[in-house]
């Protein structure tokens, strides 16, 4: 397949659209107030007008220029048809045009820059050290599901993909890049450390992708972004895919894309039609056996909670009382998280309780349930908090606890969010909460995770962090300094106790 090869960037060539300077008009009561705030979405950017036509949109995979081994593994693969995102965008991603895609998630954006990434590499062979695609992404879980989605498509035309993030041994990714891949999948941090040892050049990156982009920025990695992106061939594609497009993206959109291809599945990237949203107001006292009952439902579920403390306490209190569950937060080394993960997909434990590192990147097959037990702090949040039920079609329901002081804010976020939500009053062992949750009494029997076995991932890990003198796990020093989703120092010592060096905010957030 001929690929044209633009050279020279610049800015950006295209207008925003027009913007209504007198914003919404007033309406009379709170209701209509609450539509307006819903209406204008005044968090999300003005999308750019393509300049050149896009090409249409497909309704099989055969009508496209893809190779055909590529399109066999799809056929293996039982991916028979393309989802909205991905009939819209792939005929022009194929065509090299930069893309602008908006999709709730689960909506299938992983295959939409997937394929024509995989496509444009066919036949091709990196050098040591620099690969030829790059798909950058904020967590380490989605960069997981990301590499593990690809995987058998870049099996079919022989490329070599490299998962590069934090809380992995640093040496052995440095090993892959060494080898050669043409695809990475990087969390931004971690890939600076790769960059800065002299582990990887990004000079001949001919595809860029940024997946999820607005959770990157709401993490603080913007910085690191926008000088990896600075790094890749000026004249190279760039395609961005993301659930939420906010005014946090605007600057990625308007320096590094090109008259791009814009496209939308869902508007406000909001509530998803097979899926149900409630808010169950709870008393302060009964929120926490509230929560116990509806974790010992018969199915699964993703608990929700602002701390990694209070993960840790509501999964203990769960094993304590005959409920299967475990934690899952920015607290744990990646081979405890993808432990963790890997029980919860295979039914060895029933509750997963998170912060917002599960929030995105996690696909779970067969999940219906996802409670805030700490409802979040906004809107997005929300949003990707819920996406983990309803994925690809399928149904879910997304159950808030609210507590009386948090009934006004919730209101105002399910507004923002573009949701309306039912709304119930409960207390343990009601039948409504019953209804809505399947929630039921615990056996109260205590349950005991089996332990663990030790894997070469575990000793990879302990060997990076327990190196000697200054390596890139340390600071000038010597301590080991902690990492977050993007290999970034948190700045605290070989004590746990934190240095200097950590950012301190009024709301501490969990790093994942």
């Amino acid at each position: 397949m001929n690929r044209t090869r633009r050279t020279g960037r610049g800015s950006s060539r295209f207008r925003p659209q027009e913007r209504d300077r007198q914003g919404p008009r007033r309406g009379t009561g709170r209701d209509s107030g609450r539509r307006a705030r819903g209406a204008t979405r005044p968090q999300e950017f003005a999308l750019p007008v393509t300049l050149t036509e896009p090409l249409p949109a497909v309704a099989t995979f055969t009508e496209l220029d893809m190779p055909t081994r590529l399109l066999a593994a799809l056929g293996a693969e039982g991916v028979t048809a393309p989802f909205p995102i991905q009939a819209a965008t792939l005929p022009n991603a194929l065509a090299g045009r930069d893309v602008l895609g908006r999709g709730r998630t689960g909506s299938g954006k992983t295959l939409a820059f997937g394929l024509p990434v995989l496509a444009r590499l066919d036949g091709q062979r990196a050098l040591p050290h620099q690969p030829l695609a790059l798909v950058l992404v904020p967590t380490r879980e989605l960069a997981q599901q990301v590499t593990d989605a690809l995987a058998p498509y870049a099996r079919a035309l022989r490329l070599r993909l490299a998962t590069v993030v934090g809380g992995m041994s640093i040496g052995r990714q440095a090993s892959a890049l060494r080898r050669g891949a043409e695809v990475v999948v990087a969390t931004p941090g971690r890939l600076k450390d790769l960059i800065e040892r002299g582990d990887c050049r990004l000079d001949r990156v001919a595809v860029t992708v940024l997946d999820e982009a607005d959770q990157m920025a709401d993490m603080g990695f913007m910085p690191q972004v926008t000088a990896l992106l600075d790094q890749v061939d000026a004249g190279g594609q760039r395609l961005l895919f993301s659930a939420t497009l906010d005014r946090n993206i605007d600057l990625l959109v308007r320096r590094y894309l090109h008259d791009p291809v814009v496209h939308s599945v869902d508007p406000s990237a909001g509530a998803v039609a097979t899926m149900e949203h409630h808010l169950l107001h709870v008393r302060d006292t009964d929120k926490h056996t509230t929560a116990t009952e509806i974790a010992a439902r018969d199915g699964r579920v993703i608990m929700f909670l602002d701390t990694k403390h209070a993960a840790d306490r509501l999964a203990e209190h769960l094993l304590s009382v005959g409920v299967r569950a475990s934690a899952l937060h920015g607290g744990k080394s990646q081979p405890q998280r993808n432990r963790t993960l890997a029980r919860f997909k295979d039914g060895q434990v029933t509750v997963l309780v998170a912060t917002n590192v599960a929030a995105r990147g996690l696909h779970i097959d067969d999940l219906d349930l996802v409670v805030n037990v700490d409802p979040p702090v906004d809107h997005k949040d929300y949003l990707h908090r819920g996406g983990r039920t309803a994925r690809a079609g399928e149904s879910g329901t997304v159950v808030t606890l609210v507590l009386p002081h948090q009934r006004r804010t919730m209101d105002r976020l399910m507004a923002d969010a573009g949701i309306t939500p039912r709304t119930a009053s409960v207390r343990p062992g009601d039948d409504e909460l019953h209804r809505i949750t399947g929630a039921r009494t615990p056996s109260g029997v205590p349950v005991t995770l089996p332990a663990p076995v030790t894997g070469p991932s575990d000793r990879a890990a302990s060997t990076d962090r327990g190196r000697k003198g200054r390596t890139p796990g340390r600071d000038r020093r010597g301590r080991a300094a902690g990492r977050d989703a993007s290999g970034r120092a948190t700045g605290r010592d070989g004590t746990g106790r934190t240095t200097g060096r950590t950012r301190r905010s009024a709301a501490p957030r969990n790093t994942p």
